[in-house]
């Protein structure tokens, strides 16, 4: 728990320095491409696409129908932008990580490391070929899970639970593997999250519950229709921040566990920190002391 808190705070002090910040904002220009060509392209006929859909269910008309009564029949304009955009979020974060992890996190972890532990050996347990491939295998894990859940999700309590666990699931098996790619070997790597399993898969759910806090952005109804342009940018550039934070968090975390392995062999129990063998407690025998007679 220690190193926990201790590695989360010093990711929010990280996440400070204007060379992450900067670094926040190469994945977000992609991004921004990216969702600007989307939307450009496709946001008219997607938005058509959905509209035409409800409409041939009998009960959302039953529905159109009681808006009205209420006077709340503008309400049904936002039905179909809403829907296409919590469909499009969960796609959107999952990009995010991957550009992250493939743009940023070796730069954090390399400034992690910089500061903090310079003397730390680098074993290269890790390629980039093997990084990818771990990303893009996890990715669509990811991918089908989300996909397999999204009937679930009409349970109101699981749709607070089940979206975060995936994409912590993903950012545990991703961001573990960068953070300790560079500097422990796969022994070591192997080790470490056999004995950090736990603490790295909380970091990563964790993680996946901030990751929703951009929805409340992407929430804003008509609002967002309105102000599209500005809207996408912001909840992109949090995304992408969040992410930031995680890869900070992680390896913050991972390099100094792995400081700590390698100053215990593996296999080696930790020393009791309540255990003093008595030998250290009795004075020093005069007539065998072999400092006996030396000048000081």
């Amino acid at each position: 728990m220690t190193l926990l808190l201790d590695s989360f705070w010093r990711a929010v002090a990280y996440c400070m320095r204007p060379r992450v910040i900067a670094l926040s904002f190469l994945p977000l220009v992609l991004m921004v491409a990216l969702a600007l060509g989307l939307g450009y392209f496709f946001w008219s006929p997607v938005l058509d696409w959905v509209r035409s859909q409800l409409d041939t269910f009998s009960w959302t008309a039953n529905l159109w129908a009681w808006l009205d009564g209420m006077g709340m029949g503008n309400l049904k304009t936002v039905v179909a932008p809403l829907i296409v955009i919590f469909t499009v979020t969960p796609v959107l974060v999952l990009v995010a990580l991957l550009l992250v992890a493939s743009l940023m996190t070796p730069a954090l972890v390399g400034l992690v490391a910089e500061r903090r532990f310079p003397n730390l050996e680098r074993k290269h347990g890790g390629s980039v070929l093997g990084s990818v491939a771990r990303s893009l295998g996890a990715t669509l894990l990811a991918l089908v899970a989300l996909l397999l859940s999204m009937p679930l999700w009409l349970v109101p309590p699981l749709i607070l639970v089940l979206p975060p666990l995936i994409w912590g699931w993903l950012t545990y098996r991703v961001m573990s593997f960068d953070a300790l790619a560079e500097h422990a070997s796969s022994e070591e790597r192997r080790e470490l999250l056999r004995r950090h399993r736990g603490w790295l898969l909380g970091i990563g759910v964790l993680s996946g519950y901030l990751g929703g806090a951009p929805s409340l952005v992407w929430a804003s109804g008509a609002l967002f229709a309105a102000a599209f342009v500005i809207l996408v940018p912001v909840a992109i550039w949090i995304y992408t921040l969040v992410f930031a934070f995680s890869s900070l968090w992680f390896a913050h975390y991972c390099l100094a566990a792995l400081q700590a392995l390698r100053a215990r062999p593996f296999g080696a129990p930790p020393a009791p920190a309540d255990r003093v063998d008595p030998v250290f407690l009795k004075a020093p025998d005069a007539d065998n002391d072999p400092t006996r007679g030396l000048a000081p």
